[in-house]
C-alpha cells in the first residue's frame, strides 16, 4: 500500500503553537480522532495568520480557500496531551501555495504530518485571486 510522504524543508517553521488535546477530539478508539486533526491545523493556521494582523479572509488583502488536504498519521495522541503544531511553507505559485503541517506531542511524540494546498479566492466574484505580496512575503520571510 502506498503511503502519503510529505517532505519538510530544512528552514526552520514560519509558525510553532502548542494546542491542547480537548476532550471533544476524543474518538471511541480513546485517542485523538481523524477529524479533529484537520482542526487544530485549522486553528494552528488561523493563530499564525492571526500573529501577523491576518485573517483567512484578509489575509494581506488575500482571501484564503483550502483547494486540497493529505494527512499522514503517525502515532496517537490522547486527552490532556498538548501538540506542538509546526507550520512551513511550499510551492508557491502564482494563486495557490502549500502549508504543511508538523504535528508532535511535547515530548516529541510524531502524531502527523499534513500539508493543505491554499488558494487565494476572491468571494465577490468567487474566483481563484493572485498571490499578494503581503501574503507572499510572510509566506517567504522576506522584508518581515
Amino acid at each position: 500500500m502506498s503511503r502519503v510522504k510529505i517532505k519538510f524543508p530544512d528552514e526552520k517553521p514560519l509558525f510553532t503553537t502548542p494546542i491542547p488535546v480537548r476532550i471533544g477530539d476524543i474518538n471511541y478508539g480513546n485517542h485523538l480522532g481523524n477529524d479533529a486533526v484537520l482542526s487544530i491545523m485549522h486553528e494552528a493556521r488561523v493563530q499564525m495568520l492571526h500573529s501577523w494582523g491576518y485573517t483567512e479572509l484578509d489575509a494581506g488583502g488575500n482571501s484564503l480557500i483550502m483547494a486540497d488536504v493529505m494527512i499522514a498519521y503517525k502515532g496517537e495522541a490522547f486527552y490532556g496531551d498538548t501538540l506542538n503544531v509546526s507550520i512551513y511553507t511550499d510551492e508557491l505559485m502564482p494563486m495557490s501555495f502549500n502549508l504543511l503541517y508538523h504535528i508532535s506531542t511535547t515530548t516529541g511524540k510524531q502524531v502527523a504530518h499534513a500539508k493543505t494546498g491554499m488558494a487565494c479566492f476572491d468571494y465577490n466574484i468567487r474566483k481563484i485571486a493572485v498571490l499578494k505580496d503581503g501574503l507572499k512575503n510572510r509566506l517567504t520571510g522576506v522584508g518581515i
